[in-house]
């Protein structure tokens, strides 16, 4: 009998969404068959067997939400084997078995599967079982979460070490985590205090908005922000990119390239040109990376996601325009792959195309800095004494301060300007 279990379908995977069955019990399954669709915060990804057998059992419902990673989802018969053999399984002791590999959802038969780990084994403790799970009843999940318990201090009582509601009784929580629990409840039930009852009705959090949630307050409470913004002049550019968008050839080779690919590709070789600026915090000491992988935020439904451009500052404008175009219409559907979403060495947030003129974006960690970009608007400017008309674009670099100082910022933006008021220079 084989355990077929959650994937980590990323690195940064802690659990995931059993969106949907393509099989059922009694099934023949062979090495390659999709046998279900799981969702994590970003994307979709097919479940993909890599054995032979019959589907014994499925020990997760559909639609079912934070399922952890190498949690047993079913159990495949191998060939001889009866339903009989189900009844030996005991989840505490699931064989860390990998039976299946997730694939991207897009075109099964095309896209190259990823592959998976089985989780390194741990050291056993109270409350830590096999592959350092932790077996414990829904109510004494609970309970614990609402008394602030730490459950990996609890020795469970029930079948095979289960924590249930027994184990609990009289267990005090640890003075850190007190605190942290009652803070994390009393802030919810005054917020309902201040409206009427019927007046509202409360939207579950999504994975994706509970994910935006822990980064981003991760970035903000540990990451120490600064700001500088400067004004890019956009009269040169739009002139080249109206040139080149006129040359493009049809059919294979074409492009239709935006002011934001070039933002792109400047971004990337002011990278290059200013690497003590390219790199990110470590307690181990600062990452200084060789290649400019450019991500840039995409607003999708129900939040938004950030596709990378690997190797940005190798790619000519073509190909960044054709890659962006493709990346971002397969986020909008939830097509990608967690590599083409996940890391990367830069970011940057266009809202341009919305009017907005000027803002600060949040750091998007590990990187070390994020590039928000406002609207090309006409502005009155003074050039040789006398008052003009020019198409200015504001833009605003947050920047982590353990990594970036005031002038390092300020050596960037201003090698950013350079390539994007002369953007010839960009083709050298």
């Amino acid at each position: 009998m084989i355990t077929i279990t959650m994937p980590a379908l990323s690195p940064t995977m802690e659990e995931g969404k059993l969106a949907k069955w393509l099989v059922k019990e009694g099934d023949a399954v062979s090495a390659g068959d999709i046998i279900a669709e799981i969702e994590t915060d970003k994307a979709t990804m097919e479940y993909e067997c890599i054995d032979d057998g019959v589907v014994g059992r499925l020990l997760v419902s559909e639609g079912q939400e934070a399922i952890k990673i190498n949690a047993p989802i079913a159990l495949l018969l191998e060939a001889g084997e009866d339903k009989a053999a189900l009844a030996s399984f005991i989840p505490a002791a699931a064989p860390a078995v990998v039976a299946a590999r997730p694939v991207a959802a897009a075109a099964p038969a095309a896209v190259t599967p990823v592959a998976m780990q089985a989780a390194p084994q741990q050291t056993s403790a109270p409350g830590s079982k096999p592959g350092g799970r932790i077996i414990a009843s829904p109510l004494a999940r609970r309970l614990a979460s609402q008394k602030g318990l730490d459950l990996a201090r609890i020795t469970g009582s029930g079948p095979h070490g289960r924590i249930i509601k027994r184990d609990l009784e009289g267990v005090q929580p640890m003075a850190a985590a007190a605190p942290v629990a009652a803070a994390a409840a009393k802030p919810a039930a005054n917020e309902l205090a201040l409206f009427p009852e019927g007046s509202y009705e409360i939207v579950a959090h999504t994975a994706m908005r509970k994910t935006i949630a822990r980064r981003l307050t991760e970035s903000k409470s540990t990451i120490p922000h600064f700001y500088l913004s400067i004004d890019c002049d956009l009269e040169a550019l739009m002139d080249m990119r109206e040139k080149l968008n006129a040359q493009t050839p049809k059919g294979d080779g074409g492009y239709k390239l935006s002011v934001n690919d070039f933002i792109i590709r400047a971004s990337a070789l002011a990278l290059r040109r200013v690497p003590e600026a390219h790199a990110s915090w470590t307690d181990a000491g600062l990452l200084r990376h060789k290649h400019a992988d450019v991500g840039v935020a995409v607003s999708i439904e129900g939040g938004l996601i950030t596709p990378i451009i690997r190797h940005a500052d190798s790619k000519g404008l073509a190909e960044i325009s054709n890659t962006m175009r493709d990346l971002a219409e397969r986020a909008r559907v939830r097509k990608l792959k967690p590599n083409e979403y996940e890391g990367g060495t830069f970011s940057i947030s266009n809202l341009g195309m919305f009017g907005i003129r000027d803002f600060s974006a949040v750091i998007n960690p590990p990187h070390s800095m994020i590039l928000a970009v406002g609207a090309g608007e006409q502005r009155p400017v003074v050039r040789n004494g006398a008052l003009a008309i020019a198409t200015l674009m504001s833009c605003t670099l947050s920047c982590d301060h353990r990594v970036v100082d005031g002038v390092l910022g300020a050596q960037f933006l201003n090698v950013f300007r350079g390539f994007i008021e002369k953007p010839l220079t960009m083709l050298l």
